[in-house]
């Protein structure tokens, strides 16, 4: 990253031990909470991104051509079936849906296909690759660390525990349908607590220890669902447990779709938000406190809001993996690191790619489903070790 070209555009980068040790920068009587910030700009740390990453393509075209694909992506998701429906059946169906329209009677079966099973799915597939991918560009900007994803934090393997407890042994069961993703959605808020709990210190929630935390409490999530699965007295549950865990929509309904798009849409709202300061504090606490952002205090509203978009997410569509990690990574190389330009693009990037995915999921190996979970990483690991190699080790992936 290029020098700031006056001490009035940008303070100097923090050193590594500020960076990454457990004092986390802004802390009680370091340098940077005394830094003044007043005679400081509070646009420097954007225009410090643009120069050290700038923009490829221009962001209204990019999202106009992405928001374009998303609507032919939709289409071509419901229209898509191993039901034999056609293009002019499936638009039709969608427009009597759309506006109370009538269906005969032999109509009903096709027209439930498409407006009640593949519709809502399509919907849901976008709603959580969004998501997926603005939660994963807010996640590797609190931990500065390139290798960060949503499901860093613990977050998502706590919430396994508590699907798990709905499937294996029928916790929440007066809730009908929303037990799945009411026991999903509380175990992840539970998670949340202790990964907060056990990280934080009297510096705020340092990016080292939240890694650290968020790790731990991974695996111990998962054996604790490993233990469940094995305890389970009937093999079919077992199975619907290992496939929950792999990731799917194949639970999609209109039932399922609201909250997640309400807290996708709250999350992406607040995240756009504090755009600004998430470019302050990428580039360090101290930069970040010299500009005047509050670092431990926004590392506190990035941990709260990720959380609450990952578990909302995870208790409708499991654990899918990858897309918060490779999303990111690829809207930076296309239009630059400045989070103002990226969480505009990621989340209809992250949106189109799932929808995808979900399509494919279905259809490749039809009537059989694969877990979405399992392609998102058979496709994410090749494209991200080509973006990788092309980016030649630049600062997104840790290089000079």
């Amino acid at each position: 990253m290029p020098p700031p070209t006056s001490p009035r555009e940008a303070a100097p980068a923090p050193p590594a031990e500020a960076r990454d040790g457990d004092p986390g920068g802004a802390g009680p009587g370091t340098a940077a909470a005394r830094a003044p910030a007043k005679d400081v700009r509070p646009d420097a740390a954007v225009e410090a991104f643009r120069r050290a990453a700038p923009g490829r393509l221009p962001v209204p075209l990019l999202a106009a051509v992405l928001a374009a694909a998303l609507l032919l992506s939709l289409l071509c998701a419901v229209a898509l079936g191993a039901s034999g429906i056609g293009w002019d059946d499936t638009t039709r169906y969608l427009r009597a849906g759309l506006t109370g329209g009538r269906v005969t009677a032999e109509e009903r079966p096709a027209y439930t296909i498409v407006w009640e099973l593949r519709f809502p799915r399509a919907l849901l597939a976008a709603v959580v690759g969004a998501g997926l991918a603005a939660v994963g560009v807010a996640v590797q900007a609190m931990v500065r660390n390139a290798l960060a994803d949503p499901f860093v934090l613990g977050i998502s393997s706590g919430a396994a525990v508590g699907a798990n407890a709905v499937l294996l042994f029928g916790a929440f069961a007066g809730l009908g349908v929303w037990a799945l993703s009411a026991g999903a959605f509380v175990a992840a808020l539970g998670a949340m607590g202790l990964v907060y709990a056990v990280a934080r210190t009297a510096y705020g929630l340092t990016p080292l220890r939240l890694v650290l935390t968020g790790t731990a409490l991974y695996y111990a999530f998962t054996a604790v669902t490993t233990l469940m699965v094995f305890a389970a007295e009937h093999g079919e549950a077992a199975r619907s447990a290992m496939m929950w865990l792999l990731g799917g929509l194949g639970g999609a309904s209109w039932a399922s779709l609201p909250i997640a798009a309400a807290a996708v849409a709250a999350g992406l709202a607040h995240l756009l938000l504090a755009a600004g300061r998430l470019n302050a504090l990428a580039m360090g606490d101290e930069t970040a406190a010299a500009l005047g952002v509050d670092a431990p205090r926004l590392r506190r509203e990035l941990f709260l809001t990720t959380a609450a978009v990952t578990g909302a997410v995870v208790a409708v569509s499991g654990a899918i993996g990858f897309v918060g990690l490779m999303v990111p990574h690829a809207t930076r190389m296309l239009i630059g690191a400045d989070h103002r330009r990226v969480l505009v693009v990621a989340p209809l990037l992250g949106a189109v790619l799932l929808v995808w995915v979900d399509v494919l999921s279905r259809t490749v190996l039809a009537p059989t489903e694969l877990p979405v979970g399992v392609l998102t990483a058979v496709i994410g690991v090749p494209c991200f070790l080509l973006l990788m190699r092309r980016r030649g080790g630049g600062p997104a992936f840790g290089g000079a």
